[in-house]
């Protein structure tokens, strides 16, 4: 699973659903939601 910081909780957490999705800018990230309270989560990786 791979791990994002929740704004909601405060804390950092394993995302519930992850989905690699490619930005406007070429560069790959991670989108789910927060297993506790189910806020959107989003993590920006590499190339």
């Amino acid at each position: 699973m791979v791990e994002a910081y929740c704004v909601k909780c405060k804390a950092k957490r394993e995302m519930k659903g992850a989905k690699e999705v490619t930005m406007k800018n070429g560069k790959t990230a991670m989108t789910g939601a927060c297993p506790n309270c189910g806020t959107k989560m989003f993590r920006i990786g590499g190339k």
